[in-house]
């Protein structure tokens, strides 16, 4: 076997200890399987699977289909943990992302003609959502209480029952 050089066995270990992390997601104990099998290191056989995969999801369906993906998946998941957590502030953050996604998705499918115009939209757009619910960001917070809130909450006073005087 290839001695590869030390930068890349470096890379490999960190892989391998983010893989050990995660074994339900990653399928750990198959990859272990692989590299008992074949006599290369497990994260090859990751990466290769993930590159196919990830290959198969752009063909099918394109920026587009993984843009979405990243703006749904891991915030849904969140959002089914948020709703067993005695933490509010989690539930809370969840609930603003999701009405700062659902604003977004009814901007662009209204302005869905400009999308062309603009150069790596769908890269844009993947930034743009792990910004929104990235932990150290919170970009949905931002966004809903500078931009939604304001433009809404004159509306949401309007809708509050009116108290009439006792006579």
């Amino acid at each position: 076997m290839v001695k590869l050089p030390q930068q890349v066995e470096d890379v490999i270990q960190k892989i391998d200890g983010a893989m050990a992390q995660y074994p339900l997601l990653t399928q750990y104990e198959r990859m272990k399987q692989l590299e008992d099998k074949f006599g290369y290191s497990k994260v090859f056989f990751f990466l290769g699977i993930y590159t196919v995969l990830s290959l198969f999801v752009y063909l099918v369906g394109g920026a587009k289909l993984i843009s979405d993906l990243f703006g749904f998946v891991y915030p849904a998941y969140m959002s089914f943990k948020s709703v067993d957590a005695s933490d509010s502030s989690m539930s809370t953050q969840w609930l603003t992302y999701w009405v700062v996604f659902s604003s977004f998705a009814i901007v662009e499918q209204v302005a869905l003609f400009l999308v062309e115009f603009i150069p790596f939209y769908y890269f844009i757009k993947v930034a743009f959502f792990v910004w929104l619910y990235h932990p150290k960001f919170l970009g949905a917070g931002v966004i809903y209480n500078d931009l939604i809130r304001p433009a809404l909450l004159p509306y949401l006073e309007m809708t509050k029952p009116s108290e009439k005087k006792a006579a």
